[in-house]
């Protein structure tokens, strides 16, 4: 990054709003697999399910004890892993920015909220694609609970694909209804309630800085953030392991693109956009 471009992103972050929207990438640092890497195919005996046929609330409707193995086996591997450098030198910084600051984040993993600052997750956290450690009735958006600690202990592989009694006493609600996973599903929308649009949509506007993290153009919400704070006058930094669309809207607005891993880049980034 050179002096001017420096001078410019630290001004914005100093007297600004700053946003901050991340993807697989940030958590991949962190021994999570990507979702549609081969570790995100589903074997049920001599059956292999793609994520696209397993993500959508059709194959949960139809079969939710084919559905909620695999998102309880992801759960686990997501608990297997701590959140790195550069989550938390996101989060400590978002706390500092307060009311300034909004992290937007695609993953469900809850790596951001666990990289906490005197045990609080950042203020301005936007989940968008949802929380895999929360569940909610299938037929009602207004409730959260945190997936029981009983789906913590590791499973034989049998185990991992087969859903006990007490699994399902678990996973059903009072009324016998399901509980799903609160997670954006392919044959879902995104919404305020469950994903907060309308508020990510804002903050984009909004924006002077934007930071893009570990993501690509790879879904809808993402491209229209980024889309948006171009087109509202707001800077643009890309962090990648490799060049992409937004890298190049980054340099298209006068700020910078930078490769590498950004467990490595973010924190000394973070130190120089807070003057430190």
């Amino acid at each position: 990054m050179n002096d001017e471009q420096l001078k410019a992103a630290r001004e914005r972050a100093r007297n600004g709003r700053v946003v901050v929207l991340t993807g697989a990438g940030i958590s991949a640092e962190s021994g999570v697999p990507t979702f549609r890497g081969p570790e995100g195919y589903w074997t049920v005996g001599s059956r292999h399910h793609r994520p696209e046929e397993l993500a959508t609330w059709a194959t949960f409707s139809r079969d939710p004890e084919l559905v909620w193995p695999w998102y309880l086996h992801r759960r686990r591997v997501c608990r297997a892993a701590a959140p790195n450098a550069g989550h938390l030198a996101l989060t400590g910084w978002m706390a500092a920015l307060g009311a300034r600051g909004t992290l937007i984040t695609q993953n469900v993993d809850g790596l951001h909220r666990r990289a906490t600052v005197d045990g609080a997750p950042p203020p301005r956290l936007f989940e968008i694609h949802g929380n895999l450690d929360l569940m909610r009735p299938a037929d009602n958006a207004n409730v959260r609970l945190s997936v029981p600690k009983h789906f913590d202990a590791p499973r034989t592989e049998g185990e991992q694909t087969a859903l006990s009694d007490e699994d399902r006493a678990l996973l059903r609600a009072p009324d016998g209804g399901w509980y799903r996973p609160h997670v954006l599903w392919f044959d879902e929308t995104y919404d305020e309630e469950n994903y907060r649009f309308e508020s990510s949509i804002r903050a984009a506007t909004e924006a002077d800085l934007l930071i893009t993290v570990g993501t690509t153009a790879g879904t809808n919400l993402p491209r229209h953030v980024v889309g948006l704070a171009l087109r509202n006058g707001a800077l643009l930094i890309d962090v990648n392991i490799a060049d992409n669309d937004f890298a190049d809207a980054a340099r298209a607005s006068g700020g910078l693109a930078l490769t590498g891993r950004s467990g490595e880049l973010l924190p000394p980034l973070v130190q120089k956009l807070r003057g430190a």
